[in-house]
């Protein structure tokens, strides 16, 4: 398929199953040395089809569509409803902003909705994860196989990269044993995998927490004071929520409470608000003296955590920061 406007309208069509219309026996990928592109699209389809069995070939016979078999990074072509989906041909397909697919990227377009939902994902966040996760994890390794993305753009964590990372297991150059490269592949797939579903865990979880954060700023009203039922994330949602008002985030710990500041902007430590200085590096009675709050255990010193025993004397703690902060003002 050589026209970008086939390309095009077949990525487009997610749901299409191909048009063999049946289970794949075989996942087919290229031997020899490997790159984190085949890699994680081995670690979607094996999800998908945990019966198929990988193999690494370039021998006509087996990169040559058939009706048993999924075929990525290696045949020479990109066909979804064939199930052939690679990259390195003439006329290979290119996102909508012009910039390359590497196998990944490919795989993720046609098979990451399906993908997410065998990780049970709720259906509502299938569409926003599959997005998100293609724009912050599937693009750069797309961008840095075809050679439009350096490591080095990382800086001194260059070597610490996925696609580095996973590279460095493959064999030594000396060990020519027969079956190096696919016992290699197969423990980098092994992490591979630990690494897709680990980050799509925490990304499935920080909309989980999204939508937890929303309701309680809704119940909090114009109070300054944010009350969570849990440690979360809750800057994000915070900010997509317009609520400016916040200064203090309240919520349970172990066996204590927390009384947190929001960060102004994310790569910052500034705060809407601190904690008073009075309070900077108290502990237990101290701080209770302090403050005035029976029940305060702990501020740091930085003045942007406390903690208390009880939710009634986190409260208060917080109450009191906001009437400092908004008397400073």
């Amino acid at each position: 398929m050589n026209s970008e406007a086939s390309a095009d309208n077949d990525l487009d069509d997610l749901n299409s199953i191909g048009r063999f219309g049946m289970a794949p026996e075989f996942l087919v990928t290229h031997s020899g040395g490997f790159h984190a592109d085949e890699l994680l699209s081995s670690v979607v389809l094996t999800r998908l089809y945990p019966q198929a069995r990988i193999v690494r070939s370039r021998a006509p016979d087996w990169i040559t569509p058939a009706s048993d078999r999924i075929i990525y990074d290696v045949g020479g072509a990109f066909d979804p409803d064939a199930r052939i989906f690679d990259h390195h041909q003439r006329g290979a397909p290119l996102r909508d902003d012009g910039q390359p697919f590497s196998s990944f990227g490919l795989v993720w377009r046609h098979y990451g909705q399906d993908y997410l939902r065998a990780l049970q994902v709720p259906e509502k966040d299938v569409v926003t994860l599959h997005q998100s996760f293609d724009q912050d994890f599937v693009l750069p390794i797309d961008l840095m196989d075809n050679g439009a993305l350096n490591p080095s753009a990382a800086g001194p964590l260059a070597d610490l990269t996925l696609p580095v990372l996973l590279e460095t297991l493959k064999p030594v150059f000396d060990d020519k044993s027969p079956e190096a490269d696919d016992r290699a592949f197969h423990v980098a797939l092994v992490i591979a995998r630990s690494f897709v579903e680990a980050n799509l865990k925490q990304d499935a979880a920080k909309l989980r927490a999204e939508s937890m954060v929303m309701e309680a700023i809704a119940a909090a009203g114009e109070s300054q004071v944010l009350e969570l039922p849990m440690g979360m994330p809750f800057r994000p949602a915070i900010l997509k929520a317009g609520a400016e008002h916040l200064l203090f985030v309240v919520h349970p710990r172990d066996q204590d409470w927390c009384l947190t500041g929001i960060r102004r902007v994310s790569d910052s430590f500034e705060l809407r608000a601190d904690l008073p200085k009075a309070w900077a590096g108290l502990t237990g009675q101290a701080l209770a003296d302090v403050s005035g709050v029976a029940g305060a255990t702990f501020c740091h010193n930085g003045r942007f955590i406390a903690a208390a025993a009880t939710r009634e004397a986190a409260l208060q703690l917080a109450e009191l920061a906001v009437a400092e902060h908004l008397k400073a003002v």
